[in-house]
């Protein structure tokens, strides 16, 4: 069901009574959708935890991907957090871990660097921001991550995949991070089976792999 989270951001959250762990999902670039609602829904079926995913461009819902990627720029880490952080809170969950897509792997990066998760798992996130995403509110997600407080981390990586390029992974992994990386898959090759990338084979691999990892 669409929640409002106590930042004010619209959220998707599914309650599991008795639920040991909650799960915030952080949706990819394009934001909550009817892709990202099963994945909320089958995700808290199949585990048994309530999961919470907030919307990312929150009044901005009918940019297209393009105008999106011009303006990742605009946003503001703490504003973001903040809302990730309400998604846990709204999980009503003592443990809570982490997972995101693309842009939402990217903010997974720095929200498992705030002391809040006990685990985090990021889908091909950028591990360093894109130069055209930089802007005064973005911070670096490995900086981030390094310097704060951060939970054991799991990045699930495409080894064509241009926004996670072989040096800012092995920068990653210098840093403490697991890392799982696919050959020959590219980005978003998991969440959506409607990308030219997706991968079904990879994707089962992947979805049991981040499980096991945020279960423990």
């Amino acid at each position: 069901m669409r929640i409002e989270l106590s930042t004010g951001t619209p959220a998707e959250l599914v309650r599991v009574e008795d639920a040991d762990r909650g799960l915030v999902l952080i949706p990819d670039l394009m934001g909550l959708r009817p892709l990202f609602d099963d994945h909320v829904a089958r995700l808290a079926a199949e585990q048994g935890w309530t999961v919470c995913a907030p919307q990312v461009f929150v009044g901005q819902e009918e940019l297209t991907a393009g105008e999106r990627m011009e303006v990742v720029c605009d946003l503001d880490d703490e504003a973001v957090l903040a809302d990730v952080l309400a998604a846990a809170d709204a999980t009503g969950c003592e443990t809570v871990v982490l997972t995101g897509f693309c842009m939402g792997g990217m903010y997974t990066i720095k929200a498992a660097a705030t002391g809040r998760f006990h685990r985090a798992a990021a889908f091909y996130g950028m591990i360093r921001l894109p130069e055209h995403w930089r802007g005064p509110g973005q911070g670096e997600p490995l900086e981030l991550w390094a310097a704060g407080d951060p939970c054991p981390l799991l990045a699930v990586i495409g080894a064509e995949d241009p926004f996670t390029p072989p040096d800012d992974v092995a920068a990653l992994e210098a840093a403490g991070a697991v890392t799982a990386v696919y050959e020959g898959a590219d980005h978003g090759f998991v969440h959506d089976p409607d990308r030219p990338a997706h991968r079904a084979d990879y994707a089962a691999d992947a979805w049991r792999r981040v499980v096991e990892f945020l279960s423990q």
